[in-house]
């Protein structure tokens, strides 16, 4: 029988979209867990603190249900968010993929979180298109790919994918199971893709959330020290290469950017998650409105970009580096040489200044 798929909002959510597929037997959160045997949950190519704190706020959820799940990512996490998987349970594909293929071929419900399209599980696709198996999306990025899953939870307002599951857990589930574990990996999510509260949280909603966390037990403190105050001396070092070495300023176009190459990785023994929040540095400048970070890594170089405001470096992005996010914060990938991908950001510069940052400025920065 042909899939259909229905739409509905996530009740006192209205900018929650929720998506059905098969209309004649719709897949319900709350049935399709007591229902499911092996329950894998997975997050996308380096994950960050919201992918990684929204996979074990779920797992911890299921856990106190009395569901036993696995928790899955492309590659391994930065250290410095481990401390979430107090049971020990990530499989990661990159070091371990035969086990990982088996956990995905024996699973009969499958979590994806943090990501809304398949395609960024990177090698996992095949096994995941190959297998039957069904397949539920919360997410909370632009443009998801509703034919993919049977069931999706998608909200682009909230500050991140652990804000959406934490409302998730109050509309669908049961909020009196949300203990302090589940509350700190959620807020690590939240706090992480915030920027540590300096963008994408301007809704009362979210302090409500977090209050409601700190009263089920959430410590703000342990929390961001766990990651804030847990780097490698390595990580450290290559922070200063970046600011150092690696630092260039545009005041002219009120951008910052920073870069390394594969030397650099080597130099300072990069290890997943090293250069998460970086990026931000650029932005704590006076007069900077937009920043970038490039990391080349083997063949391929990442970016990530952050502003201030109403710049819209989602479209950016999208337009010229095959990538995508958020207003204020996005990314992107190339398969040319890091030197390649600089002049071409740098030739971008003056046309989205005009078009993008300086119309944003207040008369009187134009006139700094």
């Amino acid at each position: 029988m042909q899939k259909i798929s229905r739409f509905h909002i996530l009740p006192n959510r209205p900018s929650c979209k929720v998506c059905v597929r098969n209309g004649e037997n719709p897949l319900k959160l709350g049935t399709a867990i007591a229902e499911a045997r092996n329950i894998v949950i997975i997050g996308h190519h380096n994950p960050d603190g919201d992918a990684v704190g929204s996979a074990f706020a779920l797992y911890r959820y299921l856990k106190n249900t009395g569901k036993s799940a696995r928790v899955i990512f492309p590659n391994p996490c930065a250290r410095n968010l481990t401390w979430m998987d107090c049971d020990r349970v990530t499989l990661d594909f990159m070091n371990h993929p035969e086990q990982t293929c088996k956990a995905l071929q024996d699973c009969d419900l499958l979590f994806v979180l943090d990501f809304n399209r398949i395609s960024r599980a990177e090698g996992m696709v095949p096994v995941l298109e190959g297998k039957e198996m069904k397949k539920i999306m919360i997410d909370h990025h632009l443009d998801p790919d509703w034919d993919n899953f049977d069931l999706a939870f998608s909200d682009t307002t909230v500050s991140s994918t652990c804000e959406l599951l934490y409302n998730v857990f109050y509309a669908e589930l049961d909020p009196s199971l949300i203990d302090a574990h589940v509350a700190e990996c959620l807020y690590a999510g939240i706090s992480t893709d915030t920027g540590s509260f300096s963008y994408s949280c301007a809704h009362k909603e979210l302090f409500t959330t977090i209050a409601d966390l700190i009263g089920k037990g959430l410590d703000t403190v342990k929390v961001h020290q766990a990651i804030f105050d847990n780097f490698s001396e390595s990580r450290t070092r290559l922070l200063g290469c970046c600011l150092g070495e690696r630092l260039v300023v545009n005041h002219r176009y009120r951008t910052a950017y920073m870069y390394l190459g594969n030397e650099d990785m080597k130099k300072y023994n990069y290890q997943s998650g090293d250069t998460e929040g970086i990026v931000n540095y650029g932005l704590s400048m006076a007069g900077i409105k937009f920043a970038a970070f490039f990391t080349q890594r083997d063949k391929r170089i990442r970016m990530s970009f952050r502003s201030k405001g109403d710049i819209d470096v989602n479209i950016f992005a999208k337009e010229h580096f095959n990538g995508g996010g958020h207003k204020n914060a996005a990314g992107g990938m190339s398969t040319e040489s890091l030197e390649a991908v600089i002049r071409k950001f740098e030739s971008l510069l003056p046309e989205f200044y005009e078009k993008s940052i300086l119309p944003c400025l207040s008369p009187e920065e134009r006139d700094a």
